[in-house]
């Protein structure tokens, strides 16, 4: 059988689920015994969102091989179960970059280099690429922005002429629109899902599927509508409604038969997919018999979308408590002494987020030393880790003036510290410590009674890294270094041995959870949560 493609565009507005969706279709035939996998298209000409404020383009996703990624590809791990590499993200920056680097090269020498076909021919071949490696029978592609953007039309116009070069048989395209409904009208209104699809056939490319992001039910007439005046089979317009979870929309695919309809359309006969497991961690997550409360305290709160894998990671460790977590948002610049108490006093466990930067440092700090003088259960992630380090050394330790060099390069107490690789780095795209790393584990710690295991791989992102010339202070006076890398002896794991629960990492754990198989540091600390709230009643 020949490699499958299915390409998921979107219109109307941004944000309305194309990642979701394309995940579904995914877990969909994955569930089927189909080897799949999924690529995000992303129009900016940025080489990858390392660079970018995650205000602009929320969270910066890692894979294991150290690609900084679009966050929709967390969506893609978190339903499939399987690891993204640096294959399954590409964009416009890229693009250019290999087509003029080409043309430096002399690969065109005497052809003028255009948008078409030379740019578009890049895009093709790199849509294709996994598919040549005969490990996935079915390649959904994801392209981002929105239809009729200037900065998606070489997408568009590359899926146009795949469409001619592929057998019809081995290529699908799907539009995922939007149907809002008017509350002063009292209905829904179709006309925007019209001009997104007239849009898309303008420039070449007809979808197969229109899926209709909804907040109400679509009634068979307007389904009969849209097919209509889009061109499409009746059956083949359906709905992707306001979901309770989004692990609930493979579900809520299959009742819309669309992956009966791709299978269908290429030919595929394939078992009844199972979906017990999936089942059953929504059973868990729909009816929590306990709850806690968490503060998570960062500096880009504003927007959900920058800490999205860390949300994640505590629906899927609520669900495996059975536990509902309400996280509680603290915006870390706005913490001190005088509200310290009054936005995280009543909370049972204390989140420190990773970030950079100096912005919102000191509240951070605040919020550490009140989880670690009242006993709340903690949990450091990355700059979280790092500042409850400066925290320990300043409160503890008495080093009035310990910092990091993020803050401060001729600190005279660095507690952390540039790592010596990066002192002679300029580049800052692309060039930080990424992708997965061994850790050695103290069999004497919390964090080895959590993973059950002396050695682990986790995935990273960072510059700066405890400096071990502080180590054996800080390790008299209680905070203890139980994770470190065996090569090159970096302290990845701090905790309190004293304390009910307190850990820092200088990983990102969320970055590898998943429904299936919840990250266990997040499985224990909303344990610990559980059991303080009950310690408090």
């Amino acid at each position: 059988m020949s490699t499958k493609y299915v390409f998921v565009t979107g219109g109307v507005a941004s944000s309305l689920g194309k990642g979701i969706i394309a995940a579904s279709l995914a877990k969909l035939l994955q569930a089927r015994g189909l080897r799949v996998t999924i690529q995000k298209f992303d129009p900016y000409i940025n080489i990858d969102p390392g660079t970018l404020n995650p205000y602009e383009h929320g969270e910066c996703y890692v894979t294991d091989d150290g690609a900084e990624t679009d966050l929709d590809l967390g969506h893609y791990e978190r339903f499939l179960g399987v690891h993204m590499s640096k294959a399954n993200n590409v964009t416009t920056g890229k693009i250019y970059w290999t087509v003029i680097n080409k043309e430096r090269e002399g690969a065109y020498l005497g052809k003028t280099v255009q948008i078409v076909p030379h740019i578009t021919d890049e895009i093709k071949r790199r849509m294709l690429l996994l598919g040549k490696t005969g490990n996935y029978d079915v390649i959904v592609t994801e392209v981002g922005g929105t239809v009729g953007d200037m900065e998606s039309q070489p997408f568009v116009e590359a899926i146009r002429q795949l469409q001619w070069e592929l057998p019809d048989e081995d290529l699908i395209s799907i539009h995922l629109t939007l149907v809002p409904y008017l509350r002063a009208a009292k209905e829904l209104k179709t006309k925007p899902t019209q001009h997104s699809v007239q849009l898309l056939q303008q420039a070449g490319v007809h979808p197969d599927i229109i899926v209709c992001r909804t907040e109400m039910e679509l009634t068979p007439e307007i389904r009969r509508k849209v097919a209509l005046f889009c061109n499409v089979k009746p059956g083949h317009v359906i709905q992707s409604i306001d979901a309770p979870s989004i692990y609930q929309v493979p579900l809520n695919m299959e009742d819309e038969r669309l992956d009966e309809m791709v299978l269908d359309h290429f030919g595929i006969t394939a078992p009844e997919p199972d979906f017990t497991s999936l089942k059953a961690f929504l059973d868990k997550l729909y009816n929590p018999k306990h709850q806690v409360d968490i503060a998570l305290v960062g500096k880009y709160v504003e927007l959900q979308d920058a800490y999205k894998s860390i949300l994640e990671s505590f629906v899927h460790a609520g669900a495996a408590n059975e536990c509902k977590v309400n996280v509680n948002t603290v915006q870390s610049e706005r913490l001190d002494s005088s509200n310290l108490e009054e936005m995280i006093g009543n909370m049972d466990g204390i989140l420190v987020a990773p970030g950079f930067g100096e912005r919102g440092l000191e509240g951070k700090v605040l919020a550490i030393k009140y989880a670690r003088e009242h006993n709340v259960p903690f949990f450091g992630i990355c700059l979280g880790m790092q500042m409850c380090v400066v925290e320990f050394a300043r409160d503890v330790l008495g080093i009035e003036d310990a910092v990091s060099a993020e803050v401060n390069p001729n600190a005279a107490n660095p507690v952390i510290d540039l790592m010596e690789e990066q002192k002679s780095t300029t580049i800052k795209g692309g060039t930080m410590r990424l992708g997965a790393y061994d850790c050695k584990l103290d069999k004497n710690s919390l964090a080895y009674r959590i993973y059950g295991s002396g050695m682990i791989s986790e995935r990273h992102r960072h510059r700066y890294e405890f400096n071990n010339a502080y180590l054996e202070r800080m390790e008299a006076a209680g905070l203890k270094a139980t994770g470190r890398n065996p090569d090159t002896g970096l302290v990845e794991i701090v905790e309190i041995p004293t304390h009910p629960f307190f850990i820092g990492v200088q990983f990102h754990p969320e970055l590898k959870s998943t429904p299936e198989k919840p990250q266990p540091i997040f499985v224990k600390f909303v344990e610990a949560a559980m059991a303080y709230r009950e310690k408090r009643k």
